[in-house]
């Protein structure tokens, strides 16, 4: 009984802090501090959240590293097409907001899909780059938001030269682009937010303070999610709706001094005065527009301040996931050369 009560703790705990949650079990003798035994312990997921387990495999720690590839390496993608093994892979987990994360873990992804199913492509990067290409088509053909749906003909001229400079198969691509448009990624939503059409694959997400923009300025805790250029930001994690969503277009950001430590602030580059486009859902659920003319925000860390104005300001100009892929295609062009 005593036992059972302090997993369900252990995993409580995890849910609200990953790596207090590990540490809590490791204390307890509930869980063996080798990375095996933790990826089992988040392979098997009972009573995780999701996008818990995606935080702590996407840490760049040696040893949770260790354990991102022992937990793929739980994984069997032998004769599963690649669509069918990115099903199970991220079901497995919620993909964190992060450029760096992702790419950690697409990385590992591709490194056991090559080794359970070798001779398919030619090397990791090209199943990287088709997984990113996949995982885009998912939302381009099911988010509604976006209007230009790619045919099969762009899907495939858009992966020309992927495999190590030469083309895959047409066959092959017709495939993976049927299997998406007749059933997109089941993503789980076990933390209860069910945008996760919209919030999927976030630039960043995490917990901030920001400052009232009320008579009385008061700083609130409030989840922020970063994704389509714009910020979006919760009361809880399980929300269904936004408390306020921020479009970042035209909008400038820098640090400010303030009593709060890690202060940084939204605003419009050329008139200061003028109030920030902008909307919030007031207590008795009428959206009204927002009154700010600039936000202040206060970020745990001077590290997580620098992180979200890097995010934010690379989210006011383009997209961070189109442009690790772009990397990964040069890196692959100029092996090539050489």
């Amino acid at each position: 009984m005593q036992r059972n009560k302090q997993v369900a703790m252990g995993r409580k705990k995890f849910n609200m802090d990953p790596k207090k949650g590990i540490q809590f079990l490791i204390e307890n003798d509930l869980l063996k501090n080798t990375s095996d035994d933790i990826a089992q312990f988040l392979y098997k997921g009972e009573g995780l959240n999701k996008t818990a387990i995606g935080d702590y495999l996407g840490e760049r720690d040696d040893f949770n590293i260790e354990v991102l590839h022992a937990f793929v390496e739980l994984h069997e993608f032998t004769d599963l097409n690649l669509v069918q093994a990115l099903r199970q892979f991220l079901w497995s987990f919620r993909l964190p907001g992060e450029a760096q994360k992702i790419d950690r873990m697409m990385e590992a992804f591709a490194q056991r899909y090559c080794q359970c199913n070798s001779g398919v492509f030619q090397s990791t990067d090209t199943c990287y780059i088709l997984s990113f290409a996949i995982i885009m088509l998912n939302t381009s053909l099911h988010n509604p938001n976006v209007k230009d749906k790619p045919s099969v003909e762009r899907f495939i001229s858009m992966n020309r030269g992927i495999n190590d400079g030469g083309d895959l198969p047409e066959d092959l691509l017709r495939n993976l682009y049927e299997s998406i448009k007749n059933e997109p990624f089941k993503i789980p939503e076990d933390d209860g937010n069910d945008l996760t059409h919209t919030f999927f694959n976030p630039d960043r997400e995490g917990w901030l303070l920001k400052l009232g923009g009320g008579r009385v300025k008061t700083w609130k805790r409030r989840w922020f999610i970063l994704t389509d250029n714009c910020l979006y930001y919760f009361e809880y994690t399980t929300d269904k709706e936004p408390r306020g969503i921020i479009p970042l277009e035209n909008l400038s950001i820098k640090e400010v001094e303030d009593k709060k430590p890690n202060c940084f602030e939204l605003f419009i580059p050329d008139n200061k005065d003028q109030v920030i486009k902008a909307c919030k859902t007031e207590a008795d659920g009428r959206v009204v527009e927002g009154n700010h003319t600039f936000y202040r925000i206060s970020a745990p860390t001077t590290e997580e301040k620098d992180e979200w104005m890097n995010s934010i300001k690379a989210a006011i100009s383009r997209d961070p996931f189109y442009e690790m892929l772009a990397a990964r295609k040069k890196k692959v062009s100029s092996m090539k050369r050489h």
